[in-house]
């Protein structure tokens, strides 16, 4: 599989990597419904044997669980992937979730995901949100530099950081990536997120670049309707009307597209946030070994002028 180089960093990585969101399971605030592991260490095992390189979780997806989950995957693996994780998104002893950039909240998240990935040194380690307080910011990034120099980390990273942001955290330490949302139904950093990452040789990892499933070919009302209590997406206006209607039919055409191609709207809606300049790969869940098949073919998918043609003028008619 083809790989580009991270940002400043020194990894080459693949152009897809392997999402552990839903790996999280259920019952949590941002869960996608229950979720059984053995079929998310299929999926993740199935993702390194089509090449891809990288996994992508964070300690606050099933408060810890689906760092665990990832461990166990790796178990016994050949040739271990990047692994990635993130720090900021804290939680309490009722799963009440919060903020916090505070150095020893920092420390302590670091610690906790080193144990439970049971590695030495976390290859990305990223500040999943941003805080209201820009003095707390300035501290969390500062401890993460800290943590870089002591090799309990090897490159440092921030994710839903605006320009400004971004501005702040590259004049206290350099940023090797940011992990934006990108994709068909959000575009809101291509206006100056983006050309400021190109300026600046900062990695872009995006995620969501299926509109979290939304894109993938399989999505119907009813399986909107039938979302469990606990998926975020009941919640999201992406997945409610007048929204619901417009992407639904934004799924069609990328079917259609996709089957020009001989593959699927998921592969087409990845492969179309891979052509931006800017952007090093994407984050691509799956929740099943099925479901890495589906979108794989997204690293070698060459759309053509008129692919991109027909999709821009869509979403120019359906803004």
């Amino acid at each position: 599989m083809k790989t580009r180089r991270l940002g400043s960093s020194d990894m080459d990585i693949t152009v897809l990597g392997f999402g552990s969101w839903a790996a999280g399971g259920g019952q949590w605030e941002f869960a996608w419904g229950p979720q059984d592991d053995a079929a998310s260490i299929a999926a993740i095992r199935r993702a390194l044997e089509r090449g891809l390189n990288w996994i992508d979780t964070a300690a606050v997806y099933g408060l810890g669980h689906s760092e665990e989950v990832v461990a166990r995957a790796l178990e016994g693996v050949a040739r271990r992937p990047y692994v990635f994780t993130k720090c900021s998104m804290t939680w309490d002893a009722k799963g009440r979730i919060g903020r916090s950039l505070r150095a020893d909240s920092v420390r302590r998240e670091c610690e906790a995901s080193l144990r439970r990935l049971r590695v030495d040194a976390i290859d990305l380690y990223q500040i999943h949100w941003p805080v209201p307080d820009p003095a707390e910011m300035d501290e969390g990034w500062s401890t993460l530099a800290a943590l870089k120099k002591e090799g309990k980390v090897r490159f440092i990273g921030v994710s839903n950081y605006d320009v400004d942001q971004l501005r702040r955290a590259a004049d206290l330490a350099p940023v090797a990536s940011l992990q934006p949302r990108y994709s068909l139904v959000h575009r809101e950093i291509e206006q100056d997120v983006l050309p400021w990452c190109l300026r600046n040789g900062v990695g872009v990892i995006a995620y969501s670049p299926m509109g979290a499933g939304m894109l993938t070919g399989k999505m119907t009302r009813a399986r909107v309707e039938a979302f469990p209590e606990d998926d975020w997406r009941r919640r999201s206006p992406d997945f409610q009307e007048p929204r619901l209607s417009r992407n639904l039919a934004l799924q069609d055409l990328l079917g259609r597209v996709g089957a020009r191609h001989r593959t699927t709207a998921a592969a087409v809606s990845v492969a179309w946030t891979l052509l931006h300049p800017a952007v090093t790969g994407a984050i691509v869940g799956a929740r099943s070994a099925e479901q890495v098949d589906g979108f794989v073919a997204a690293a070698d998918l060459a759309l053509t002028n008129e692919d991109v043609g027909e999709i821009e003028r869509f979403l120019l008619e359906h803004p």
